[in-house]
């Protein structure tokens, strides 16, 4: 199935719906495709990617599976405490660039995630696509939307000019190191040959943290989320907590999806995992092959960049 949600009339021009029989889908003037939406007038989250398959099935048959398992093969082998360590002291010190947010996302127009099963388009069109979709049920919350469309910025790691580093260490899930790698991690499997599990400090449920220390205090593995959290704070956003939270956790699917790891979680935590969880089902479900319109949501998108970033950060 693919989704595109549906713009405000007054603002984009759009015209009435037309039922598209052979997709079960709706398809507005000027070419754009939304789902059936639910009861309440909100997104409809849909049951299948624009490969046919399930969402996030990372065992289905497909062109993306093989790549995908490759990926998380080397992913699990390399994130270490030693590696995550190294990268955190290389790139916190914001060297690469200078440039606005808005040209670090036209940047992403190169790049292609090889972490997800569900896209192989370019980036910059998945960012849109999320932002659009929150931007359409809650209208109220513009610091929202803007978390939509930075949230993966930190995958220009992936670029020459900031290091190419692979893939493996800039996308996919994300976990934590120093305590035992959780089963409902993708792929759980290649752990068993990543060296931290030779350190027996590592291995035990808390590992190296304390229960409740708060997730501020647990080293993540390497990549784009903790990137671009680094990124936003050291440039001295006025984005809210929970869009920090969102940007640095959104990977964290082992922790909201399947309650991993929630011991080490403090009170502010846990206020602001209900945002994460708000923004996942949007992150995830509104990946389509539909290209959304960037010169007409452009406007709109760089006043939020004015009111909550300068005009220029340091990558």
């Amino acid at each position: 199935m693919t989704i595109l949600i549906e713009q405000p009339p007054l603002e984009f021009g759009i015209g009435e719906k037309e039922t598209c029989d052979d997709t079960n889908e709706l398809v507005l003037d000027g070419g754009f495709m939304m789902p059936k939406l639910e009861s309440d007038g909100k997104f409809a989250a849909p049951e299948i990617n624009s490969f046919g398959n399930s969402f996030r099935d990372y065992n289905a048959e497909s062109e993306r599976q093989k790549t995908v398992e490759e990926f998380y093969r080397l992913n699990h082998i390399n994130q270490t405490v030693e590696f995550v360590k190294k990268m955190r002291e290389e790139y916190r010190k914001l060297d690469k660039l200078e440039m606005s947010i808005w040209e670090c996302c036209e940047l992403l127009n190169d790049v292609v995630d090889d972490s997800d099963p569900d896209l192989d388009e370019p980036q910059i069109e998945h960012l849109l696509q999320t932002a659009e979709a929150i931007r359409k049920d809650y209208p109220d919350d513009d610091w929202l939307h803007l978390t939509a469309l930075i949230h993966d910025l930190g995958k220009v790691l992936l670029l020459p000019q900031f290091g190419e580093l692979p893939q493996w260490a800039v996308v996919g899930d994300t976990f934590p190191l120093g305590c035992a790698f959780d089963e409902s991690i993708v792929h759980h499997k290649y752990f068993k040959t990543n060296p931290d599990i030779q350190n027996p400090s590592y291995n035990t449920k808390n590992g190296i943290y304390q229960e409740g220390c708060g997730l501020e205090n647990v080293l993540m593995s390497f990549g784009h989320d903790d990137y671009m959290y680094l990124v936003a704070k050291e440039n001295g956003t006025t984005l809210p907590s929970a869009a920090l939270f969102v940007i640095r956790y959104h990977s964290f699917y082992p922790l909201h999806r399947a309650g991993a790891y929630t011991h080490l979680m403090n009170e502010e935590d846990k206020e602001n995992l209900k945002w994460l969880h708000i923004f996942n089902k949007y992150d995830l479900y509104s990946k389509s092959k539909v290209r959304v319109d960037i010169e007409e949501v452009k406007p709109y998108y760089l006043s939020l960049i004015e009111k909550y970033f300068p005009a220029k950060l340091r990558w």
